[in-house]
C-alpha cells in the first residue's frame, strides 16, 4: 500500500492566525494581516510556483500600506509558521517498516518546501512526492493527483491519502485513491493496523 501525506496540518502545523498572533497582539492588525496574506490569490499564486516570496510581500504591501512593516515582519521569518507535528511523523518509520511506500502531495510554496527539504530530515523516509509549485498545479485540481500517480507508476486503488482539506480528500478519491480526512494521527495508525 501507498501512503500519501499533505504537509500542511498532516506532518507539519500550518495555523496562520496562530502564527500571527505571536507576532502582533492587536485583533485588528491580525485579521487584516491574515485576510491580505492567507486568503490572497497571491498565497495560491506561491503555491502554484508563479510568484515568489519576494514578489507576494510587495502586492500584500501595495494592497495594505498601512500594513507594511507588519507584513514584512511576518514574511521575515515566513518559515516559523511550519512546525513538525510529532505524533505523525512519528508513525513514518513504522508505515516503511510494514511494508509500505511513502509519498507526500502538498500545495507548498518554493521558499517554504526548500526550507523542509533542508530541516526537516524525516522526509528523507519518502519514496518520493510532488510540491505544487514544482509543477504550477494546486489541489484539489485532478492533475495533481495524475502526475503524482503517473510520476511514481502507482496504481490508485492501492493509495490511502490524507489531507486535512475535504475538498483536497474529494478530489483524491474522484482519481481512484482512497482519501482519509486528517484530524490526528490516529488517523494514520488506524489503517496502518
Amino acid at each position: 500500500m501507498n501512503f500519501i501525506f499533505d504537509f500542511g496540518n498532516v506532518l507539519v502545523k500550518f495555523k496562520p492566525l496562530e502564527y500571527l498572533s505571536g507576532l502582533f497582539s492587536d485583533e485588528k492588525t491580525i485579521e487584516r494581516i491574515n485576510k491580505v496574506v492567507f486568503m490572497s490569490r497571491e498565497w495560491l499564486d506561491m503555491d502554484r510556483g508563479l510568484i515568489t516570496h519576494k514578489e507576494a510581500v510587495e502586492f500584500f504591501c501595495a494592497r495594505a500600506p498601512e500594513y507594511e512593516n507588519e507584513i514584512r515582519l511576518a514574511f521575515k521569518n515566513a518559515t516559523d509558521i511550519v512546525s513538525p507535528i510529532n505524533e505523525t511523523i512519528n508513525l513514518l518509520p513504522e508505515v516503511k517498516n510494514r511494508g509500505h511506500k511513502l509519498y507526500y502531495l502538498s500545495n507548498m510554496q518554493k521558499e517554504m518546501c526548500d526550507f523542509l527539504l533542508e530541516n526537516h530530515k524525516y522526509i528523507d523516509l519518502f519514496d518520493g512526492g510532488v510540491f505544487s509549485c514544482d509543477i504550477n498545479i494546486i489541489k484539489p485540481s485532478p492533475e495533481i493527483y495524475r502526475f503524482l500517480i503517473d510520476k511514481y507508476n502507482l496504481i490508485p486503488e492501492e493509495c490511502i491519502f490524507f489531507d486535512d482539506m475535504e475538498e483536497n480528500v474529494t478530489a483524491a478519491e474522484k482519481e481512484g485513491i482512497k482519501g482519509i480526512l486528517f484530524a490526528t494521527a490516529a488517523d494514520v495508525l488506524e489503517y496502518l493496523q
